[in-house]
């Protein structure tokens, strides 16, 4: 079945808010299915750490856009690299995540990274995880999830993830972060955050990371099926 898009290729689209557990839930279900994976988040954040490091205004938004098109990035065995360095540890740092919800705002960055993000869809399939996954870059995917958990969930998990890593912080903080970059989300003018009308909104809080994945590739081995076998993907749980 071609979509929209011209493209058979199957996409899982997994879509939702910061710290909803989207990047862990989708790099499982595509190792679970033999599919690609593409962090989307990544690129902005690549975008805003090489704002950082050049001292452009992240209200500069022809400047973050000619940036985005320049961009000389590569992905490759879990890790990311810009311009030939190891970057995997430092676009994770809070100062880039909070630069990243700000990069992400502007329509013409948004506009330069479209392209970049759909040549990630290859054979035999996709798990594309960001914001606007669904509603912008694969409007066509066989499957949408949007993942969502309450603010006090994901700020804990931010700040286990913090502890882990050696970093410092506070919940409060986490707290109000997570809420600053809901409200930027949710409110800006291009792709704002919100459910593709097509998607199964799954709620995280409360639930662990193997019941979430053990989910969604049962519901996309069910529309695989339905559509008639194809690409269901390996037989890994």
């Amino acid at each position: 079945m071609s979509d929209q898009l011209g493209n058979d290729v199957p996409v899982i689209a997994v879509d939702g808010p910061a710290a909803s557990g989207k990047g862990t839930i989708a790099a499982a279900v595509a190792a679970a299915l033999g599919f690609h994976l593409l962090d989307s988040g990544s690129l902005y954040r690549l975008v805003a750490l090489k704002a950082i490091e050049k001292g452009i205004s992240l209200d500069d938004e022809s400047a973050l856009a000619e940036t985005a098109l320049r961009l000389d990035a590569a992905f490759a065995a879990g890790n990311v690299v810009l311009e030939g360095r190891d970057v995997t540890t430092a676009i994770r740092q809070e100062d880039v995540s909070a630069a990243a919800s700000r990069v992400a705002v502007h329509p013409k960055v948004r506009s330069a990274l479209l392209a970049r993000q759909r040549a990630f869809r290859r054979s035999p399939g996709l798990v594309a995880d960001g914001r606007d996954m669904g509603s912008v870059v694969f409007p066509d995917a066989r499957l949408k999830i949007f993942l969502t958990a309450s603010a006090e969930e994901r700020a804990r998990r931010r700040y286990k993830q913090l502890i882990e890593k050696g970093i410092s912080g506070t919940i409060e903080s986490l707290l109000l972060d997570i809420r600053e970059r809901d409200a930027r989300d949710t409110s800006r003018a291009v792709a704002p955050l919100a459910p593709a009308a097509d998607a199964v909104v799954l709620d995280t809080t409360g639930t662990s990371i193997e019941d979430a994945v053990g989910f969604v590739v049962a519901r996309y081995r069910a529309l695989a099926s339905t559509a008639g076998g194809a690409n269901q993907g390996n037989d890994a749980p």
